[in-house]
């Protein structure tokens, strides 16, 4: 993403850097409070870092979930190159190696289009495993995840606590249901728009 242009050195109250959640793509998160932004928060990649501008005024419990937000919103927007049906079947298998030491293994694997209810379904009697179309373009972590439930319904077709025992081998599972949960929260609310690469704060 670029830089947001009306940022300029000089407008940031505070500026601090951390280490980044496993996986976000960067190696340091630099937040920049800006007395100037009052109502949106954005994000851009400098470098090898990610740099987040926010208002001066949020407190630290705000400062963090923003910053968790636009990292998946920049994840989501460097991964809008969907995955083939193929990659797709490659990604359950080296995932089932990875966490059910390969004893899931899906028939097919594949996208479709009549699923907007559901993110992903499984028939085990078939081995056949679909994900929403709408999953395309969300952090690999999440497709990922949705890959994984399906998979491990190829072993237990429940969702007793076998299944959910075999589900905390992934360990991005509460992260990955948080965004899912926020996408259908947000589904629910009336859009606002906002200036490209940003959010509304609040």
């Amino acid at each position: 993403m670029p830089a947001d242009p009306l940022h300029r050195a000089g407008t940031a109250q505070r500026s601090t850097t951390s280490q980044p959640p496993s996986g976000s793509g960067a190696s340091a998160i630099e937040v920049r409070r800006s007395a100037r932004r009052r109502r949106t928060v954005s994000a851009y990649r400098e470098g090898d870092r990610t740099v987040v501008l926010i208002p001066a005024r949020m407190s630290e419990a705000e400062e963090q979930r923003w910053v968790n937000v636009m990292l998946d919103k920049l994840a989501a927007q460097e991964s809008k190159r969907a995955l083939g049906d193929a990659e797709l079947a490659e990604r359950a298998r080296r995932l089932s190696d990875q966490y059910f030491d390969g004893r899931a293994r899906p028939a097919s694997v594949r996208w479709v289009t009549n699923q907007n209810t559901r993110w992903g379904s499984c028939t085990p009697s078939e081995g056949s495993i679909r994900l929403s179309h709408r999953l395309q373009g969300m952090p690999e972590y999440v497709v990922d995840y949705v890959l994984v439930h399906e998979l491990a319904h190829l072993l237990v077709p429940g969702h007793g606590p076998r299944f959910w025992e075999l589900l905390e081998a992934y360990p991005r599972t509460e992260r990955a249901r948080g965004y899912l949960e926020g996408v259908v929260a947000a589904e629910r609310l009336p859009h606002v728009p906002g200036a490209r690469g940003e959010s509304p704060a609040g």
